[in-house]
């Protein structure tokens, strides 16, 4: 996700990556985040993981989720990311809080896009076994809390939101 170049109202070229405003006819740009949405899949003592089959973090296991379509909302977004990743249709239950992100294997990127991802809690509601994409990701496993896998997405957060959501608190990535 490459910063914005050129003006989306004439074309010119930017002077910088936003926040900038176009010298040629006014327009200001700015790089908002992009919101999200991830579940962590709780059936009893254990919790549903994808590994990336991209990246950023290829090859990481991760909480299935993506990017909330224009006008959707992240509950939605949940039940429909879950669905395309894991092939489970889920009911969401509860929400854990946000997390704020830079997509990007490296953080320090700065044309990495900011993120922020909502985590709520979510119980299959059938056997899944549907279809998932093979561009999104490679495997799907379920996992018991205490043998989750090393290597996960996004790096350091996503250890802090399993923390929070088996704790059962709410808005623990508190700045500061």
């Amino acid at each position: 996700m490459a910063p914005v170049r050129f003006c989306s109202a004439c074309g010119a070229p930017l002077e910088s990556a936003p926040p900038v405003t176009c010298s040629a006819c006014g327009t200001s740009h700015w790089d908002n985040p992009k919101p999200c949405a991830n579940a962590i899949v709780v059936d009893g003592e254990r919790i549903l993981l994808v590994r990336r089959a991209h990246g950023p973090w290829e090859g990481a296991w991760c909480s299935p989720g993506g990017f909330c379509e224009p006008g959707e909302h992240p509950l939605q977004t949940v039940e429909r990311e879950v669905l395309e990743e894991s092939g489970y249709r889920v009911g969401v239950d509860g929400y854990v809080g946000v997390w704020v992100d830079r997509y990007a294997d490296d953080p320090a990127d700065p044309d990495a896009a900011v993120i922020n991802v909502a985590y709520y809690t979510a119980v299959p509601r059938d056997g899944g076994g549907g279809p998932v994409d093979p561009a999104e990701v490679s495997e799907v496993a379920w996992f018991p809390w205490d043998g989750v896998p090393a290597e996960l997405a996004p790096p350091g957060t996503l250890a802090a939101v399993l923390a929070a959501a088996r704790a059962g608190s709410s808005f623990a990535d508190r700045p500061g």
